[in-house]
């Protein structure tokens, strides 16, 4: 940074900050004016600034907004996901920084400043938290509000993943459901709440168990530890342990040379002793390729049986 912009002995604050704080942040209106026009700041909302060396993403964003609005606005939906530790955006969308998400308290005008996406919701005080200054929808609310939102497969993951990070569960989702009758999207979060599985460690873990769901398939065991020796050896991602048939999701990390060499070993090893592997990849959700590998499934759960023509 250009220190001349700053009084000598600081720098500006990772955090954002406004006019008002121009004093305690240790620069003035003109500094403040060359900051900007070198890239030194940036000004992510009207009368909110950033540095540039902050890093600039959805938190960032809504701790800037925090400045800015109301108290009767709350960071919603994907961005309060973001703020709870949670990416449910896609890398497209994270290329251009996508708006703020935010609601308003009913009873209050949404915001409509550029590079929010502002609407109006019935939250009750139960409903939102605060973390870092800013207000945002609970885990358990952002968890709700995201299984009605976003389309089926992306809503499973959100759903898992608040499982597993805050401990999100189906008694606490169907305790609330009651408030959403009515609501857009709840008969999906409806038929959703009964798969949550907090075992699942990532989206296209979540998408491929919903799969196997929505084929009519039973449900496999999630993270099945095969013993070697009498040792837990090898972990499956899903598996019908007396059928002996896992199914495993590849996701970019099995692109790793030494972790191609692992699965190869470890899946040699189970093929030996009796275990049928069916592999999932990226691609494998749609079309063709989707009803492939559920194929697959029912074929190999399908018991061996003779018959004798005449």
């Amino acid at each position: 940074m250009n220190l001349s912009l700053v009084t000598p002995d600081s720098k500006l604050p990772e955090r954002p900050f406004t006019t008002s704080d121009i004093e305690s942040v240790a620069t003035n209106r003109y500094a403040l004016t060359q900051a900007i026009s070198h890239g030194d700041v940036r000004r992510p909302f009207r009368g909110v600034y950033l540095a540039a060396q902050a890093e600039d993403d959805p938190v960032k964003r809504a701790e800037a907004l925090a400045q800015v609005v109301s108290e009767h606005q709350v960071i919603s939906d994907r961005s309060a996901a973001w703020v709870h530790g949670i990416d449910t955006f896609s890398r497209m969308e994270m290329a251009q920084l996508p708006a703020v998400e935010t609601c308003a308290v009913r009873g209050h005008t949404r915001t409509r400043r550029p590079g929010t996406d502002g609407r109006s919701r019935d939250l009750l005080p139960d409903d939102i938290a605060v973390i870092g200054g800013v207000r945002v929808t609970t885990p358990l609310r952002t968890a709700l509000d995201l299984g009605c939102n976003l389309n089926r497969r992306e809503a499973m993951a959100a759903l898992n993943e608040f499982a597993r990070r805050h401990g999100i569960t189906r008694s606490s989702l169907d305790e609330q459901l009651p408030r959403f009758r009515g609501r857009r999207g709840v008969v999906q979060l409806r038929e959703l709440v009964p798969l949550l599985n907090r075992r699942l460690e990532s989206q296209r873990e979540s998408w491929t168990l919903l799969a196997i769901s929505d084929a009519g398939l039973p449900l496999p065991e999630t993270q099945v530890w095969v013993d070697v020796e009498g040792i837990p050896t090898y972990r499956l991602d899903f598996a019908y342990r007396l059928a002996k048939v896992a199914i495993e999701y590849d996701g970019e990390d099995h692109d790793d040379p030494d972790q191609r060499i692992y699965d190869e070993e470890r899946r040699g090893w189970l093929i030996d002793h009796g275990w049928t592997i069916i592999i999932v990849r990226k691609g494998d959700f749609t079309g063709d390729r989707l009803d492939a590998w559920l194929r697959e499934i029912k074929d190999a759960l399908t018991p061996p049986y003779s018959s004798r023509r005449f």
